[in-house]
């Protein structure tokens, strides 16, 4: 059983998290932690194979305590700043994955690194091809979507599809900006690249008053 240590200050979002660990087999959440220090405390503590880290703690920047953490360090944040993930990778974390994401994102990841865990487990030695085979293991579930514009999140875009499917019918950028906790702005710069690409359909809701709104869903999937 893999021991997960989970790193977050908002104390709603770590619980999510840590029940995202919990779905997934072969996981359990040894602690939760929302700052730095507590951090580094519960590591000591419990040696975690693995941490769940985020960069904004109250107390430091959760880079900053990567080599203090015993275990293997996947950071969860909203820091997609080329000199934070710099940082974080050349202390040696070992996935990167930026807020917001879904439940499947995240496991996803941890799947991949259950199998690096387990193929370096044990004390044999390993050919140059097995220690290649593990490093290529971290990444096997990163997912990226070439048609994501340049600076959008495939994470972000895919948490909108999930969003319209789960609606069940169209949705303004409002609506859906409310309901993955994003700006109207950003909800519908993603909207706009996904009805660019066909991947949605848009139409329009005529009030009585003002402009219309643009109205965004899947497209119908024809009948088997």
């Amino acid at each position: 059983m893999i021991r997960v240590l989970v790193v977050d200050d908002d104390f709603r979002v770590a619980n999510l998290h840590a029940r995202y660990v919990g779905r997934v087999p072969g996981f359990e959440v040894a602690g939760i932690a929302h700052t730095a220090a507590e951090a580094v405390a519960l590591a000591g503590r419990l040696r975690p194979h693995l941490v769940l880290l985020d960069q904004y703690l109250p107390d430091a920047p959760g880079t900053s305590i990567v080599p203090d953490l015993g275990g293997h360090v996947i950071m969860l944040t909203a820091a997609a700043e080329a000199g934070v993930v710099r940082e974080a990778l050349g202390r040696g974390v070992v996935n990167y994955l930026v807020k917001p994401f879904t439940e499947g994102d995240l496991a996803e990841r941890l799947r991949a690194y259950e199998r690096f865990h387990r193929r370096l487990g044990g004390a044999a030695s390993l050919s140059q091809a097995e220690i290649d085979r593990a490093v290529r293991m971290l990444h096997e579930g990163d997912r990226v979507d070439a048609a994501v514009r340049k600076g959008r999140s495939s994470h972000t875009a895919q948490l909108v599809i999930d969003a319209l499917r789960a609606a069940g019918g169209p949705v303004t950028s409002a609506d859906l900006a409310a309901r993955l906790g994003l700006s109207r702005a950003t909800a519908q710069r993603y909207l706009s690249d996904l009805a660019a690409d066909g991947r949605l359909t848009v139409g329009l809701r005529y009030g009585t008053t003002g402009r219309p709104e643009h109205l965004y869903r899947l497209p119908e999937t024809p009948a088997q």
